[in-house]
């Protein structure tokens, strides 16, 4: 009989032993955290709060080693739960863990997988999507969700230097990443610029239309970033669970004599992308 939390704890600590073939070594042979306590607190509490922090160092630990390489798909939820004995939303809560901190993410229908290693991306430069993604040995991707001519409202009047209820083009697209979704970005396009632009398909480089079409080349960015929670439309589009960190990137485009070429809102997923901006100093 246990005569304190601490001895009931001290007894989860044991290893246990996976009895399902495939699991990497640190979840066949699972250790749980050993810490001092000096509050003492339930046994069932503190059992399901390591077991949730110690799934989550063991998966950690097996992607920072390459054991589990990028892409590569974990053991199944059913999988972890009978290697370790712990509660199936104990799992989960390890696995959003990990998902928070951009190791791993999930595909529906499908299960988790290591997160890949994210893209390098300057927004101040006026580089297309592909040609950066490509520089960096990956395979980009385009969809459209849809292209439609808009008349600008109040604040998309004062965006683009148009009166109100000025003819727009607006493009929704999602693009991936080595067949992974991580970006969705709605564009907007002044009409009067880029007319007949609807004719085009936007799977392609957007970038390489306006320049080789319409001579339009873009000389400066105003561009403000802010973390944000990927939810609704953005969130169902990325396969992410809604509340996920996102980051948010508004660029506002504009050529030689200060018009505005494009005005566009990405949401990206939070594991897909790091920011590297090389500016010089005033």
């Amino acid at each position: 009989m246990y005569t304190s939390a601490w001895g009931r704890f001290r007894e989860t600590c044991e290893p246990v032993r996976a009895i399902r073939a495939g699991l990497p070594c640190s979840l066949r042979n699972m250790w749980y955290v050993k810490t001092k306590m000096h509050t003492p607190i339930s046994g069932s509490a503190l059992y399901e709060g390591l077991h949730y922090l110690e799934l989550r160092n063991a998966i950690a630990a097996e992607i920072a080693a390459g054991t589990l390489r990028p892409g590569e798909r974990l053991p199944s939820e059913r999988a972890l739960g009978t290697a370790g004995g712990i509660a199936r939303g104990t799992i989960r809560e390890g696995l959003a863990q990990l998902e928070a901190e951009g190791l791993i993410y999930r595909k529906d229908r499908s299960g988790w997988y290591v997160s890949p290693a994210p893209i390098v991306y300057d927004p101040t430069r006026w580089e297309g999507f592909i040609s950066y993604v490509e520089a960096q040995g990956r395979t980009p991707s385009t969809r459209t969700l849809d292209a439609t001519l808009i008349s600008a409202d109040a604040f998309l009047a004062g965006v683009m230097d148009r009166p109100p209820g000025a003819p727009l083009y607006q493009i929704r697209r999602c693009r991936s990443i080595d067949a992974r979704a991580v970006l969705v970005e709605t564009i907007i396009v002044d009409a009067a610029l880029a007319p007949d632009l609807l004719r085009f398909s936007f799977d392609q480089s957007l970038t390489s239309i306006l320049k080789a079409e319409y001579g339009l080349a873009v000389t400066r960015n105003k561009i403000t970033m802010q973390p944000c929670a990927l939810t609704g439309h953005e969130a169902h589009t990325l396969c992410a669970k809604p509340g996920l960190p996102g980051l948010n990137v508004v660029r506002t485009s504009y050529d030689a004599r200060g018009r505005v070429v494009e005005f566009d809102r990405e949401y990206w997923r939070h594991d897909a992308v790091t920011i590297s901006v090389e500016a010089r100093v005033r």
